[in-house]
Parts: C-alpha cells; structure tokens; sequence
C-alpha cells in the first residue's frame, strides 16, 4: 500500500481564501494524497490570557495574544466547502484538524474522508470522545505526548466506539481498553511527532515510531516539522505509512507555521523521493532481479581448464581453475567436478561444460 501523504496547508493561508486555494492547488500539482486545513474558532480554543507559543512568538507580533492571532486565521464554513470543492476538483483528499465539537460537526457533515486529531487536543479526552463517535477513520498525532498519555487517548476512543453514552470516569475507559484494546481502532493510524517549530533532528526521535508500533500494534506514520526533507524521507524508509508536512506558497511569509513548511516545488521533490523509495523496498523476496541475469553471465566465473586435458583423465585441483567465460559450469560445482573423468580432450582454458 502506498504512503499516504498529507500537504498541510494548516493556517498557511493567514486567513486569506484565495491563499488557500492556491494551497490546495499546489498540493495537487505536487502529487499529494491530501490537502489539510485547521478547522476551529479561535473564541472556543483559546481564551482572552493565553499566552502564546515561543515559537509562535517568534514568528508572529509578541505583544498579539493568542487569541487575536487565531482570530485572523479562522476559516469560516463557507470557505470549508469552497475549498473542499477546489480539492474533489483537483482529485486530492480534503481533510482539516477539528478543535472542538461543532468543528467537528460540521466536517463530518461536510464528508471528509477522516478526521485528523491535532496533537495539542491529545488529552482532551472529552473532544476525543466525541471524535471516537464520529464513526470516521482517525488520524492521531501524538506530538508533546507520553505513552501513558497515548494509551488513554486510544483508551478514550476505544470507550466512545464501544458505548453510546460517555464515560462516568476515566476507570471506566480503563476497564473498556483493558477489555478490548484496540480492538476498535481498525481504521485508526498514529502520527509520530515533535509539536516545536522548526524541530531540530537531536529532538526527532524517529525511534519513537517503533514503539508506538509495537505497544499498540496500529498503523504508525510521522507528521513532520523540521526543516527540509530529509527526515520524512527518513521516515518512510522506517515504515511510515503517512506522512504529514507543513506547505506554504512562501516561506518568508508572516505566521507560526511557515518557517517550518516546504515550498511547492519541494513538496514535489519529498513526494517523489518517497514514491522512489516506495519503489525501492520491492516484495522482500530474494531473488535476482531480471536486469541481474545479464550480469549474471558476465561477472560469475566458471570451470575452465587449468592446461590440456586428455579424454579419460581425472579432473583434479591441478587441471582445473575458474574465470569469467559467460558460459559453462559454474565455479561451485567445482568440487563436484574433481576426480571425475574428462569425457573429451580440452585444450588449457578452454571451457568446461
């Protein structure tokens, strides 16, 4: 199955549709599988006081709160549907990350084909369980998290997809996970990440893929903030089954996000380096491959006589040596070979059949 690659247009647009579209434009033009957006008000995420990220910080007006730099970039439902219609134009995935419940309402009334999970709503466990509920395949990031952390989430939607009502208590989602598992959670897929932008690869920890894998046995990908593409890269090449980077229209752009993304012509260049490495893990099967049986002939070496060879005399390790002939026995049947008789006379070098 191929990787899965979301284009995260995300708040790249800065609240401008037309910038928008053109994102999804350009993650089509670039081959992605998805576009994805953010879907919230920012009066619900954030309230009056809350301070804002150092990262965003630096990227953004420090004095702005964060509040008021949301606000800016909210996308309202009109725009969602406009932009769904530009992507189904396009034949990519329209799909947005949900803050809240009448977010996400309103994507699953839209029919995107998943709901992604943001890594900051991962331990809130009341809008997990409603995303449990949604009855959609669920991409979770799992950004700033623990496993423990991890576990509950996963936990919480086991519970949501198992019950109608919610939860009295987290108890009460513990004896469900420790009943099920993740039974439930066929058509859900983790995200590996580092929520800080740009990430520095010291902070990475690609390795955290494999144990997301094992502990939950879920289909595990990467969603990426570093710089470049190298690490996605990377990623795949340890099994990543989605990815997910940040696209911008221009990187020297205002906002939190575009430091970190990839212009469009080097999301173009990551998906097709990933599309060759998907091509270069082949079926696992040991064989030679079919441009390998030319070569075959050429670079193997062969049985050849060591000097003249009379009819009837006894092959040994004196009259027989090996080269590369193209043709003949080859050189690992050369012990067999020894002391059997020659059925002819063979002229030194020449080849042994």
């Amino acid at each position: 199955m191929s990787v899965y690659v979301i284009a995260e247009a995300g708040v790249n647009h800065n609240g401008s549709l037309d910038r928008a579209l053109a994102l999804v434009d350009a993650a089509a033009g670039a081959g992605a599988d998805a576009v994805k957006f953010q879907t919230f008000s920012a009066r619900k995420l954030a309230n009056a006081t809350a301070p804002k990220a150092a990262y965003q910080k630096r990227l953004t007006d420090a004095s702005e709160s964060q509040q008021a730099m949301l606000a800016a970039l909210e996308l309202d439902h009109a725009a969602h549907v406009a932009l769904q219609a530009r992507a189904t134009e396009q034949g990519v995935d329209f799909l947005s990350s949900p803050f809240d419940a009448d977010s996400l309402a309103m994507l699953v009334d839209l029919g995107v084909p998943a709901i992604k999970l943001p890594s900051g709503e991962l331990t809130n466990l009341p809008l997990l369980w409603q995303f449990g509920r949604a009855g959609l395949p669920l991409i979770v990031s799992t950004g700033m998290a623990t496993l423990d952390e991890v576990r509950l989430a996963l936990a919480t939607l086991t519970h949501a997809r198992t019950f109608d009502a919610e939860p009295q208590g987290l108890d009460e989602i513990k004896t469900a996970w420790l009943a099920s598992g993740t039974e439930p959670l066929a058509d859900v897929t983790l995200l590996h990440c580092t929520s800080h932008y740009p990430t520095a690869f010291d902070e990475v920890n690609l390795r955290a893929m494999d144990t997301l894998a094992q502990t939950f046995g879920l289909p595990v990908g990467y969603s990426d903030h570093t710089e470049g593409i190298l690490i996605p890269v990377a990623a795949v090449a340890r099994g990543a089954v989605t990815i997910e980077k940040h696209l911008t229209l221009d990187r020297t752009l205002p906002g939190p996000d575009h430091q970190a993304s990839l212009e469009p012509d080097e999301m173009a260049e990551m998906i097709r380096q990933i599309r060759a490495l998907e091509a270069a893990f082949g079926d696992g099967v040991k064989a030679p491959q079919p441009s390998e049986v030319e070569t075959a002939l050429v670079a193997r070496q062969r049985l050849i006589a060591a000097r003249p060879i009379a009819e009837g005399e006894a092959f040994t390790a004196r009259n027989v040596a090996t080269a590369r002939t193209g043709t003949g026995r080859l050189a690992s049947g050369y012990w067999d070979l020894l002391g059997r008789q020659a059925p002819r006379a063979y002229a030194a070098g020449e080849v042994l059949e």
